[in-house]
């Protein structure tokens, strides 16, 4: 017997999507709050297609002399991995630095930051 599956509206699914964007979005935030890098400027996630944008104050003044807001971080999930890039401020162009299995261990290596490759 060839039983039918009844899918949702499509107007549920993005609401649904967008939900989960969030939660993992604010999730992402609140662990960024435990970094040992300037911590008392506090990050913008941004959620995209494929992950999230971290950006924030530029405290150094090294990338922005006037202080502004800077990109730090591009998290990308691709089939069930999650890739981390740093931002090359000087030719304005992401580079792969690495990919983790969690998103939690990707997290860890931006909170950390022992390179100063996110928070310059």
């Amino acid at each position: 017997m060839n039983a039918m599956r009844t899918l949702p509206p499509t107007d549920t699914k993005p609401a649904v999507l967008i939900e989960q964007s969030e939660f993992m979005r604010r999730r992402v935030a609140r662990t960024l709050a435990r970094r040992q890098r300037y911590r008392y400027v506090e990050p913008q996630v941004e959620s995209t297609a494929s992950g999230f944008l971290i950006k924030s104050p530029c405290c150094s003044r090294n990338v922005d002399p006037a202080g502004g807001v800077i990109e730090i971080a591009s998290v990308v999930k691709i089939d069930e991995k999650w890739q981390l890039f740093s931002h090359d401020h000087t030719h304005g162009e992401w580079v792969f630095y690495c990919e983790y299995d969690s998103l939690d261990a990707l997290l860890q290596v931006i909170c950390t930051d022992s390179e100063r490759l996110f928070w310059p």
